[in-house]
C-alpha cells in the first residue's frame, strides 16, 4: 500500500487529469470527487473496523433474545439508517454542483458560442460568429464561459477536457451543449472519451485559452487569413 500511494498520487494531475481542475465545472467535479473519496474512505474503515470486531470479539451472553435486537440494530444501522444517510448527502450536494455544470442563461453577458462535429476521426470546429472553421482545436477566452454546441457526423463521440470540465456524448441526429470555462490563460488536452472505432486513439485535441484581448487579436488575425 505505501508503494501504490505515490503511484495514486501521480496520477492526481497532469494534462488528463480530472484532479487538476483549471475551470470551475471542473473544479466542482474534483470536489464531488473528493468528497467521495473521503465519505467512502470513512465506509470502508468502518467497515474493516467492524470485520475485526466480529473476527475477535467474545460474545459476553448466551442470550438469544439479547441476540435478536443485537441483529437488528445491526441491520437497522448498517441497513438501513447508513445508505440513506450517505445518499442523501451525497444528492444534497451533487444535484445542486450537477445543475451547476448545466448551460444555462447567464445573469450578466453572453456566453461564447462554438460548433464542433465529431468524425471519425477528428473534430470540426466552427465559430457560427465570425465563420472561423478549425480543425482537431478550439480557441477560448480565459474566464469567459464557452457553450460547446456538440454533433456527430458518424457514430456516438465522448467530447471530454478534464481540466475543463466532465464528457459529454456528440450523438448523430443531436445536438448536444457543454459549457466550459477555463479560468487561466493555457493550453488544454482533450480526448474523445467514447469508442469509436479504430482511429479512436487518434481523436484528440487542443483547447488553447487566451487573455480577452489576445482572443479578440486571434479572431482578427484567423477572419484576416481568410480574406
Amino acid at each position: 500500500m505505501l508503494l501504490g500511494t505515490p503511484l495514486g498520487l501521480a496520477g492526481c494531475s497532469g494534462p488528463l487529469s480530472t484532479l487538476d481542475p483549471a475551470g470551475p465545472s471542473a473544479a466542482t467535479a474534483a470536489l464531488l470527487w473528493w468528497g467521495m473519496f473521503a465519505a467512502f474512505s470513512l465506509v470502508w474503515l468502518a467497515v474493516v473496523g467492524l470485520w475485526l470486531y466480529a473476527m475477535f470479539h467474545q460474545a459476553a451472553s448466551d442470550d438469544p433474545a439479547r441476540a435478536r435486537r443485537i441483529e437488528k440494530r445491526w441491520i437497522l444501522g448498517g441497513g438501513v439508517a447508513l445508505p440513506v444517510v450517505s445518499i442523501t448527502v451525497l444528492l444534497a450536494y451533487g444535484i445542486p454542483a450537477g445543475h451547476s455544470m448545466l448551460p444555462l442563461p447567464l445573469s450578466e453577458g453572453e456566453s461564447l458560442e462554438i460548433h464542433v462535429t465529431a468524425h471519425q476521426w477528428h473534430w470540426e470546429v466552427v465559430y457560427p460568429e465570425s465563420g472561423i472553421a478549425l480543425d482537431d482545436e478550439l480557441h477560448i477566452p480565459a474566464g469567459k464561459p464557452v457553450d460547446v454546441h456538440l454533433r456527430s457526423a458518424d457514430v456516438i463521440h465522448s467530447f471530454w477536457v478534464p481540466r475543463l470540465g466532465g464528457k459529454l456524448d456528440a450523438v448523430p441526429g443531436r445536438t448536444n451543449v457543454q459549457r466550459l470555462q477555463a479560468d487561466e490563460p493555457g493550453s488544454y488536452r482533450g480526448q474523445c472519451a467514447e469508442y469509436c472505432g479504430v482511429g479512436h486513439a487518434h481523436m484528440k485535441f487542443t483547447v488553447t485559452a487566451h487573455t480577452p484581448e489576445d482572443f479578440e487579436a486571434w479572431k482578427r488575425q484567423e477572419t484576416q487569413g481568410d480574406d
